[in-house]
């Protein structure tokens, strides 16, 4: 098996890593060193996130940089504040024994004076994240004219955050660079696209196949309907006791809505997300880091960058759009060799895109039930038990209580006292799930709403577009009992509201304006038919009554809104019709 010290690098950095108990190369390292050692070579090195791709170049960085020459010769530019601070670490750590060379991290959030002062004193390799860089260079802080090496390190990241412009800006004020190296866990065309007009006949090394899920990771999904979607992320926090993982969801909003419902009901967790100040993220992530928090919830621009080492679980509250955003949720796990589970939470309506994940990340998917109330107390009430056994209590004076303990429980039997430390612990878990429901769809379900499921889909697509497909009469539809919309089945209901286009809404934003006001799904909608003073709604009956609490006799711009089953009472669909009131100024 090859060793660090047959890649042919500097004996002091064998020394360093050898401390830090690296012996044999990753894959990435193995491929990546040798050929980076020449520092002539264009790179391209496609790997998943965790595989050691910071050692990957910065070993070679560290052996090939001129330690008596006090100017950047290497430029390393990463997607984020975290990522830029993790790799000036991992260097810092490398160059142990290494005297005269000097890193420098540069990104915003943070005083430009005192980077600009850093940058000064003298150093070779800079770290920087492109706008900090970018603000540098325009100011005339740094000179990259004789810088020899750029590392592009998650090139995927920088494009998808929108850093094209400003990756090609840097490489254009890097006009001596001897070599580019890019790492990327995927290869999207606008990499290959920079790759092509930038670097000289790079030499591309693939490790496992692009988007290829990570094999150390266990890919899980669990099927349930949008309005159980809440419900079920506790279920599977509740049965991973142990758990310390990030939760994706695709909107700040739900990042902090999830966050504050989570934490009054007395969980370990806070959000990370773009409302945050710099000084809050640091906050924040501190206390993940140190393990204060189990539990992160962020969006997928929030979380770039992070590298928290033995994150267990990775939950897709929500899919991504992009198959490639699923590739880097899922490698925050599984890290080092480590083992680690990537959850998805599916509505049975995203089977079709869930299909498409797994096919082009070439792994096996899990289907698994959602735990029952009963599971998830056996698994605490063990979980509990194994803590209760491995309990350390030899460093105590605890002999001096026991014949205390003994007079106190003498008429109280060992199974008695095990009760009640049992009920301490698990009385609000008892409580909370004793009459808990199944949130599993079972084929049954589906089988009676598939086929206007699928309808459903088609009609929802046709209303975000901005189509109205129920152009008839709004008055000849009701007196029709309104059941000529496509999904006003058995599976569904269909709502009044006294709001319309004359209140200033668009189909878009009305349907935003209902989800945000009943912390609902869309997917729970169906057809959406707006006039000018009222609006029909059709909704999954099992979510009717939330949206009627949500919305009925709330206030909107200083007016009750009406809202009520449009087929339960006849003309009662009408109760809040203002077709036959004209408004001021009408």
């Amino acid at each position: 098996m090859m060793t660090f010290e047959g890649l042919g690098i500097d004996a002091r950095l064998i020394q360093a890593t050898d401390e830090l108990g690296y012996v044999n190369p990753t894959a990435i390292q193995e491929q990546a060193i040798p050929i980076l050692l020449s520092g002539t070579q264009d790179f391209i090195g496609l790997a998943q996130t965790g595989t050691g791709k910071t050692a990957a170049f910065g070993l070679p960085l560290l052996h090939i940089i001129d330690a008596a020459a006090k100017y950047p010769q290497a430029l390393v530019v990463c997607p984020t504040r975290e990522l830029c601070m993790q790799i000036v670490k991992e260097i810092e750590l490398f160059k142990k024994y290494m005297s005269g060379i000097s890193v420098v991290a540069v990104y915003g959030g943070a005083s430009i004076g005192l980077q600009i002062r850093d940058l000064k004193r003298g150093v070779q390799i800079v770290v920087a994240t492109p706008g900090r860089l970018i603000d540098l260079i325009e100011r005339k802080a740094i000179n990259l004219e004789q810088i020899k090496y750029v590392v592009l390190d998650e090139a995927d990241e920088m494009l998808n955050m929108g850093f094209q412009d400003d990756i090609e800006f840097i490489l254009k004020n890097t006009p001596k660079r001897e070599s580019t190296w890019l790492f990327s866990a995927t290869m999207p065309a606008e990499i290959r696209k920079v790759s092509k007009k930038y670097m000289k006949d790079p030499k591309e090394i693939i490790v496992g196949k692009v988007n290829t899920a990570n094999k150390n990771i266990d890919h899980q999904y669990y099927v349930t309907t949008a309005q159980h979607r809440y419900e079920t992320l506790k279920r599977i926090i509740d049965f991973n006791p142990g758990i310390y993982g990030i939760i994706f969801t695709r909107t700040k909003l739900d990042a902090q809505e999830i966050s504050e419902r989570l934490t009054r009901e007395g969980y370990d967790i806070d959000a990370l997300h773009g409302d945050l100040t710099q000084g809050q993220r640091d906050k924040v992530m501190g206390q993940f880091r140190d393990r204060t928090l189990q539990l992160l919830i962020a969006t997928d621009v929030a979380a770039r960058g992070i590298d928290v080492q033995g994150i267990t679980h990775v939950i897709n509250f929500e899919l991504p759009d992009d198959v490639e955003i699923y590739t880097h949720r899922s490698g925050r796990t599984g890290r080092a060799g480590m083992q680690g589970i990537c959850i998805s939470i599916v509505h049975a309506k995203e089977m079709y895109k869930f299909k498409q994940i797994e096919r082009i990340n070439n792994s096996q998917f899990h289907k698994m039930d959602i735990p029952s109330g009963k599971d998830v107390c056996r698994k605490q009430f063990f979980s509990f038990m194994d803590k209760l056994l491995s309990t350390d209590i030899s460093h105590g004076d605890y002999e001096t209580y026991v014949p205390m303990l003994a007079e106190k429980f003498a008429d109280v039997s060992k199974e008695d006292v095990l009760k009640r430390v049992a009920a301490m612990e698990f009385d609000r878990f008892l409580k909370y799930y004793e009459n808990s429901q199944d949130l599993n769809v079972r084929e049954r379900d589906k089988s009676v709403r598939e086929p206007r499921g699928q309808e459903m889909g088609r009609t929802r697509e046709r209303s975000m577009q901005g189509i109205d497909g129920g152009r008839g009469d709004a008055r000849n539809q009701y007196a029709r009992g309104g059941r000529e919309s496509s999904g006003g089945g058995s599976g569904y209901s269909r709502l009044f509201v006294n709001l319309g286009t004359k209140d200033g809404f668009f189909k878009a934003s009305f349907l935003q304006f209902v989800l945000d006001m009943s912390d609902l799904k869309k997917e729970v909608l169906g057809k959406i038919d707006m006039k000018d003073m009222n609006s029909w709604i059709e909704i999954e009956k099992g979510a009717a009554q939330q949206m009627i609490r949500s919305l009925d006799g709330k206030k909107y711009k200083g007016r009750s809104i009406r809202m009520n089953d449009a087929d339960s009472g006849g003309p009662a669909g009408f109760s809040g019709d203002r077709s036959r009131r004209p408004r001021r100024g009408e």
